[in-house]
């Protein structure tokens, strides 16, 4: 963090300045100028149009804000800086944001606040600060000036200190969170002076723990009749703990909640006893762990009649076998009008503890284990005492029958809703009793396929399985929770006309975003809502956006032709290169390229055998003679002979020393691959002679001996080029065009051409013998 301070900070006369430095842009904004651009790998603040209502920079890298920034968006309403390394804000960075009502620096590294930042912010209604680390609010107060805050959030884990006059200039809030987990030190008042208060939500579970008068002198400055409280992370565990919320108590507070609690029997059997009287409406618990076995009858003598709605979510029994249900905690069922027990492992509720239950309306009992035969006793076998339940939610448990199911409401005579989706019902009995009063009845999410006349007379609504057939003659108004849907499911409803489905989650699919973008044009179904409520939820990358306005790659929704196309591209594209290759005989040099490394590495291998066994590295011949086999009887007869057995008659040839010339008939060894003859023939001869004739040009082994001069004699080796004889007239066009060099050689006059009268077959072997002996004739001299 230091170096990144270091190089984007100047310092100035005490003052940090900001460096200058490009910025990116941003242009993921929609028609309503909302732009997001979250997890967009951003180190810095991005440019977005000026237009922008709403910027969200969330997940990024930003480590810094300028004050340049945001100078030219005062039309900002939100701006949301969430989950970034923000450690360094320019005093007036938000100067210009004089629209902003919502703002958001949750999870940075800002060590300290600064009340010059909310100096010109006047209009903002949310402010978030949580999980900074910051020790305190600082001095001066850091919110005076924001009159018209209405929710505020901060603290975190580095947060120790709360003092009177913090939360100056804050008058009434509609919703309060501070997360103090850590806090040591708190000045009675400090959050007193909010009134009226929406909402209170604490975290105070160091304070809970070590520090009995921060926590509750901190309650006492927040409780208040109507206030909702929400304690969070908190350690009930033994009795003096609990004794924290006498305060809480004594000012009769009705709505108390608790998220991520740890509870035990004789704690929960201590906040009975501490309550005793207290008007409490509503008790929640959410994410409670129980360190007990559910003896709670010490308490059945505690009156607790205000109780209006009892509601716990996400239970952990520590000892689940030995936890005695709900038949302990009767006497507190007697009073509440509403009672939800959610994923906490419930698989009975016995038929006494129903009869307790004389003001129940409302039930929900979903995510838990309840059975057919454990519903059975639940309800009391078809005669439950609720005679005043209006809403049942069984929903997520491991029910079969439906026809059970029916039966056992069927005397719920005043039940309006009912939720029994996310169960194995796999078929519909043709028919079932249900209550006269049934309107509303969820069977979404089951493996139910066709519906039957056992659907309630009355029935106004009904959420069922996308994939069902409906019975003919019969009109019903479907309540979907989508987050798709397409041709084949739209198909399955034969006489949907119909379809409203905005506001759900959708995941945007390309099979979904295509039917939608065309019209949803199937059959006779109409959209009769607005397109703006068409919003995708997933994936990620797309959260937020218009479903008509989304455009997804090709290769995500048509893969097959996607491919099948690059194919044919590629496929035409390798053989237009191959067709070129070939043109330019690419292939020819690769091959003699490939062939000459191979044979130049064995050459080194035989050279390097032939050093360390002492031979020397001479030339042994004179010459390597290149030509078609076709063409031997003009070697053989007359140019091995003239060479190396010259005729006594001519007196040069007999001053000089004979030629020793290699052939391949007599020299070449047998066993050894022919390629590597070629070079070691070459590289023991002094020269090479080519006996050039359409022959020549048709021989295959000649090609390769001239392929391999082309490599390595025309460059020149010592100096020393090939020799060309021409037996007869030759064309270079005759020549393949990839022997580039040799038709340039043809072009010239350096090469010899056989005569065809008497006269000049001397003067022809003459200068033979002087291009053969050019280098030792000119060492003499």
């Amino acid at each position: 963090m230091f170096f990144t301070l270091l190089f984007t900070l100047s310092f100035c006369e005490g003052q940090g300045s900001i460096v200058k430095v490009d910025r990116p842009s941003c242009d993921r904004c929609d028609h309503s100028f909302f732009c997001n651009c979250s997890f967009a790998g951003l180190t810095c603040v991005p440019v977005v149009t000026e237009q922008a209502l709403s910027l969200d920079l969330s997940f990024n890298n930003i480590t810094v804000v300028t004050a340049e920034d945001l100078r030219d968006h005062r039309r900002l309403a939100a701006l949301n800086l969430c989950c970034n390394r923000l450690a360094v804000i320019h005093q007036s960075a938000f100067e210009p944001l004089w629209n902003l009502e919502d703002l958001n620096l949750s999870n940075n590294q800002l060590t300290a606040l600064n009340h010059r930042w909310f100096h010109k912010l006047e209009a903002l209604r949310v402010l978030n600060l949580l999980h900074n680390p910051y020790s305190c609010l600082g001095s001066p107060p850091a919110f005076q000036r924001l009159l018209n805050l209405r929710r505020l959030r901060f603290g975190g884990p580095a947060l120790e200190e709360l003092k009177r006059g913090d939360l100056a200039g804050i008058t009434h809030l509609e919703e309060l969170t501070v997360h103090a987990n850590n806090l040591r030190r708190y000045e009675s008042g400090a959050l007193a002076t909010i009134w009226p208060l929406g909402r209170v939500i604490l975290s105070l579970h160091g304070p809970f723990l070590t520090n009995d008068d921060v926590a509750s002198t901190m309650l006492g400055d927040v409780s208040y009749p109507e206030t909702p409280m929400i304690l969070r992370d908190l350690n009930l565990t033994w009795i003096q703990s609990v004794h924290n919320l006498r305060v809480a108590a004594r000012r009769r507070i009705r709505h108390l909640s608790f998220q991520n609690l740890s509870l035990s029997d004789m704690a929960t059997v201590e906040f009975l006893v501490v309550f005793d009287g207290v008007p409490l409406t509503h008790i929640s618990v959410e994410g409670v762990t129980l360190k007990g076995v559910g003896r709670w009858e010490k308490a059945n003598k505690t009156e607790h009649k205000g109780i209006d709605e009892i509601f716990v979510r996400d239970v952990e029994v520590l000892d689940i076998y030995k936890f005695a249900s709900l038949i302990s905690c009767g006497f507190l069922l007697q009073y509440p009008r509403k009672v939800s027990i959610i994923n906490a492992k419930v698989f009975v509720m016995p038929c006494f503890t129903s009869h307790l239950l004389k003001n129940l309306q409302y039930l929900d009992l979903s995510n838990n284990l309840l059975t057919d035969m454990t519903l059975a006793e639940t309800l009391c076998d078809g005669d439950s005492p609720l005679k005043d339940l209006r809403v049942l939610n069984i929903s997520g448990n491991a029910l079969k029958s439906l026809s059970t199911t029916s039966r056992l409401v069927g005397k719920l005579l005043r039940l309006t809703h009912l939720d029994v989706s996310r169960n194995g019902y796999s078929s519909m009995p043709l028919g079932c009793s249900w209550p006269s009063s049934l309107r509303y009845l969820n069977m979404s999410r089951t493996r139910i396929a066709s519906i039957s006349p056992c659907l309630p007379a009355a029935l106004e609504v009904s959420a069922v399985p996308p994939s069902v057939s409906c019975p003919p003659g019969q009109t019903h108004q479907f309540d979907f929770t989508l987050s798709m849907f397409g041709p084949s499911e739209l198909r399955t409803y034969s006489r949907l006309q119909s379809l409203q489905a905005g506001w759900n989650k959708f995941v945007c699919t390309c099979d979904f975003v295509g039917l939608f973008q065309s019209g949803v044009k199937v059959g006779s179904v109409q959209l009769t809502d607005r397109e703006d409520d068409y919003i995708c939820d997933a994936p990620l990358r797309l959260q937020g956006a218009l479903v008509a306005r989304v455009r997804l790659p090709l290769v995500h929704c048509h893969p097959v032709q996607v491919v099948s196309a690059s194919c044919v591209v590629a496929l035409l594209a390798t053989a237009a290169l191959g067709t070129l290759l070939w043109h330019v005989h690419a292939f020819w040099y690769l091959r003699m390229m490939w062939a000459w490394l191979k044979a130049k590495h064995s050459s080194r291998q035989r050279r390097g055998l032939d050093q360390r066994g002492g031979a020397g590295v001479e030339d042994d011949f004179d010459a390597f003679v290149s030509y078609s086999d076709r063409d031997a009887g003009w070697v053989e007869n007359f140019l091995v002979p003239e060479l190396e057995q010259p005729r006594a008659d001519d007196e040069a040839a007999v001053r000089a020393r004979p030629m020793t010339l290699c052939l391949h008939k007599r020299d070449f060894l047998p066993g050894h691959w022919i390629l590597d003859n070629i070079m070691s023939a070459m590289e023991r001869s002094r020269r090479t002679i080519f006996v050039l004739s359409e022959n020549f040009i048709r021989s295959d082994w000649c090609r390769y001996e001239l392929d391999f001069s082309h490599f390595r004699l025309f460059d020149g080796v010592a100096g020393e080029p090939a020799i060309l004889i021409l037996l007869e007239p030759l064309n270079k066009d005759d020549i393949p065009r990839r022997f580039c060099k040799l038709r340039k050689l043809l072009s010239s006059t350096t090469y010899l051409e056989w005569p065809h009268g008497e006269e000049k077959v001397g003067e022809f072997w003459k200068a033979l013998r002087t291009a053969l002996r050019g280098e030792e004739e000119d060492g003499r001299n």
